[in-house]
């Protein structure tokens, strides 16, 4: 039990999810270096005309481009919004931002089941997607809850200059530390509870079989709600279920699941259900973090628990939508 705990539950999910860490550094290396040339400042200058179409002002834009790193600090830039309504539309708009936390998913899944002259264009079209259907919802957002329209925008632009490689460095260490604090601390613990609920059963005796353990109990309750999406398999729903804590998790959950061999991945996936899978991550509830500070900045739990039911809603509907067509075309 000792050695299950250390090498499949320790080392196979948080050094699936640290494996990954280059990628999202190199992420966060070209966001800085965008910021840091005062690049930034102008998008949201030219972004106004069009995000005015939406309901929005050109402000928003940057919170939006934040989420892009994280949905955290993303909600949190909502405060220089000086429109309330503004400011809480902007925030239901952040999570449809693909965020680096989900990169890991990404990663595996891509390079699982796709051929690699493919790979660029799946990653790059499961972003597109993310912002279509945020302009969508803003649509609706627009035309029923937060009718109006947003505030003039003014913004004193700074002038051009050549990325500093020291502040450059040092947000990429930051980013990078964070990144590794969340995988020694959420992560280490949401490994820990998957590898206990996956060893032991209802009596707390070892269990003869993961189809026995308490993780197959509490994952198969949620496993139908997934099976019109085409994986609903105990497992899958499990770490779907664990990446309400940290995105990254769903990777590690995966990976420990597995018993730490990621080439098992396609028991569980072919690689147009893999596909229907990221769209369903893209899109589904951000991580309780950012849920918490969505409770702080809207003011109270209701408004928190419905960017949670209704970013799920929309993650099954337009998943449901993409296996649809693919039945309709004979992909599955």
């Amino acid at each position: 039990v000792v050695h299950s705990l250390v090498i499949d539950g320790v080392c196979s999910g948080v050094g699936s999810v640290l494996s990954l860490l280059p990628t999202i550094v190199t992420m966060f290396f070209f966001l800085s270096i965008l910021e840091d040339t005062g690049y930034i400042a102008r998008v949201a200058f030219v972004m106004d005309r069009l995000l005015r179409k939406i309901g929005l002002s050109g402000r928003s834009i940057v919170p939006m481009l934040i989420g892009f790193g994280c949905s955290v600090p993303a909600i949190m830039a909502t405060r220089t919004l000086s429109s309330e309504r503004d400011h809480k539309m902007t925030i239901l708009l952040v999570p449809f931002m693909s965020c680096t936390a989900k990169l890991p998913i990404y990663t595996l899944m891509i390079s699982a089941f796709f051929p690699r002259k493919y790979q660029a264009l799946i990653m790059v079209g499961l972003y597109a997607l993310g912002i279509v259907c945020g302009i969508l919802y803003a649509l609706l957002l627009k035309g029923t809850k937060y009718k109006g329209s947003p505030v003039p925008f003014v913004m004193e632009l700074p002038n051009y200059r050549f990325p500093s490689t020291k502040s450059v460095w040092q947000l990429i260490i930051e980013k990078a530390k964070g990144f590794a604090k969340k995988a020694f601390t959420i992560i280490f613990v949401a490994s820990l509870v998957i590898w206990f609920l996956q060893t032991f059963d209802m009596r707390l005796n070892v269990a003869a079989s993961a189809e026995e353990s308490l993780l197959a109990l509490l994952g198969g309750m949620f496993a139908p709600l997934f099976a019109p999406l085409g994986f609903g398999d105990w497992r899958v729903s499990t770490a779907l279920i664990t990446g309400f804590t940290a995105k990254e998790s769903v990777v590690s959950t995966l990976t420990v699941l597995l018993g730490g061999d990621v080439s098992l991945l396609g028991t569980l996936f072919t690689p147009f259900t893999a596909f229907v899978f990221l769209v369903f991550t893209l899109l589904y509830t951000p991580c309780v973090a950012a849920v918490a500070t969505v409770k702080r900045e809207m003011g109270g739990v209701k408004a928190a628990a419905g960017t949670v039911i209704i970013q799920c809603a929309i993650a099954w509907i337009v998943a449901f939508v993409v296996h649809s067509m693919g039945v309709a075309v004979g992909l599955v």
